[in-house]
């Protein structure tokens, strides 16, 4: 994860490499091979995660959290060696707080895939280089039944609550129908039981923009120094990726088409995404956006299991789908469709101008409805 600075040229992978700071992380290896859907297997696998409070005697208060494509297990805390980002929950998650850590254990895992400590494409294989162009193609499932072992490992039998927005809903929602007798409560939020043709073809030119890199190479520039690797096309995905997730109405009321100033040709809105685009490539890997990117297009929970509608009645969980009203990315109505197909669920509903990310920005409409579920 190191870098030259912000105002350095970017590493070729802001991925967390052996030898960084391990910050809050712990590691969880299986002790077996982790056998993909595609039928490859995936060897020394490792699990990065975070946990907050204590898990009781019954291992009855555990609560899983799922974060989104570009999160990781760092939830709650401020920025740390390690950790180059603020808890992204770190309002949700303490002492007091919707997900009181001084009654709740709290786990957050970096999904299998990822790039901040579980193993990825910027992870050494067992021969001692990086898996770049190697690693295989992952499923939600995939990384699900990965955090399946984990929760083995910690001994919980049953989740409390399972909660995720996006991607992390994603997961969150495979938790309940893949394990159903394993998840209590479900919270989704802003996020589909399947991936659509409009998120897909969003997700499209993220894809190219980092593919059609020169510094791409196949996905093997993992070794190379600062400003080797493909920023510039991880960074084209970001922008592209971050309007998706604000509103038009909060871009039009937030930077008009005020320019950035006197010296700078850009639109103060270019300037907002260029920014947006520099803190990624410092904290991110190119080939682990590519490969999540991908799961979450595969994602639909009525694959192989005679559709959407009998794959949702297989959850047992106590559910809450939220959608929000200003969102253009994973629209509302998906959501209260997801919530109109599981017999327990009920539909809620975010108010924000702040579009797909209000999940993470509305904290105190989201722990609401994280305390409303936990005292159910």
């Amino acid at each position: 994860m190191s870098s030259s600075g912000s105002t350095g040229l970017p590493p070729a992978t802001g991925a967390w490499q052996a030898g960084d700071p391990p910050g809050r992380r712990q590691w969880f290896r299986p002790e077996t091979v982790l056998r993909l859907e595609s039928g490859r297997e995936l060897p020394g696998v490792e699990i990065a995660y975070e946990t907050w409070g204590k898990l009781n005697a019954d291992g009855s208060n555990a609560v899983l959290v799922e974060h989104a494509l570009t999160g990781d297990s760092h939830a709650a805390g401020d920025v740390q060696p390690g950790h180059p980002s603020p808890g992204w929950w770190d309002g949700l998650i303490g002492p007091g707080k919707a997900l009181d850590t001084d009654e709740l254990f709290v786990v957050v895992p970096n999904v299998l895939g990822g790039c901040q400590g579980s193993t990825g494409p910027a992870s050494l294989a067992e021969d001692g280089k990086h898996w770049g162009s190697r690693f295989p193609q992952l499923t939600v499932r995939d990384q699900v039944a990965a955090e399946i072992a984990l929760a083995d490992h910690l001994g919980i039998e049953r989740w409390a609550a399972v909660l995720g927005g996006s991607m992390g809903g994603m997961r969150a929602l495979e938790w309940a129908v893949m394990r159903p007798e394993r998840v209590r409560r479900l919270m989704v939020l802003a996020s589909p039981a399947a991936s659509s043709a409009d998120q897909i073809a969003w997700a499209s030119p993220q894809i190219h923009a980092i593919l059609a890199d020169p510094n791409w190479k196949g996905g093997d520039y993992h070794e190379g120094g600062p400003g080797e690797g493909p920023h510039l096309g991880l960074g084209v995905a970001r922008r592209i990726a971050h309007a998706t997730y604000r509103s038009a109405e909060e871009l039009n009321e937030r930077f008009g088409r005020r320019p950035q100033g006197e010296d700078d040709p850009r639109f103060a809105v270019e300037s907002y995404l260029d920014h947006h685009a520099d803190k990624l490539v410092r904290r991110f890997d190119a080939a682990s956006y590519v490969l999540l990117t991908r799961s979450m297009n595969g994602h639909d929970v009525g694959r192989d299991r005679g559709g959407i509608r009998q794959a949702l009645s297989r959850v047992t969980a106590r559910t809450v789908a939220v959608g929000v009203d200003s969102d253009r990315l994973y629209p509302a109505e998906q959501v209260r469709e997801l919530a109109d197909g599981i017999a327990t669920a009920r539909y809620a509903e975010i108010t924000s101008p702040y579009g797909h990310d209000s999940f993470l920005i509305e904290t105190e409409q989201v722990a609401t409805l994280v305390k409303e579920l936990l005292g159910e």
